[in-house]
């Protein structure tokens, strides 16, 4: 192991269509009936909210979702969830796993 190594990029990609959700509803809003509108606005509502979320909070909700399914309900940067995670996503890298671990505990706090 060489300690002049080049780190690893973040495995997890966090896709985000929620512009593209919400240009849609607003354009639905623009031609929306009036039984229509307050569903749509709704969703809109909903949907700018989770276009708002940064990267590190929808990283920590999948880690906390592998955590979930594996059973484990103690802390997210906890040394067992860290190896929870390490084997339910076995191309993890250390790092990752621990930047990841540490992004669910902060969207937890």
């Amino acid at each position: 192991m060489s300690l002049f190594r080049k780190p690893q990029p973040l495995a997890v990609l966090v896709v985000r269509d929620a512009p593209d959700v919400v240009a849609g509803l607003r354009s639905a809003l623009e031609t929306a009936t009036d039984a229509e509108r307050p569903g749509l606005e709704r969703a809109l509502a909903l949907a700018e909210d989770s276009a708002a979320r940064p990267d590190a909070e929808l990283r920590g909700r999948w880690v906390r979702q592998r955590l979930d399914a594996a059973g484990h309900e103690g802390p997210a940067d906890s040394v067992e969830a860290i190896k929870i995670l390490r084997q339910a996503e076995p191309g993890l890298t250390l790092l990752q796993a621990v930047t990841y671990a540490k992004e669910a505990a902060a969207a937890e706090a």
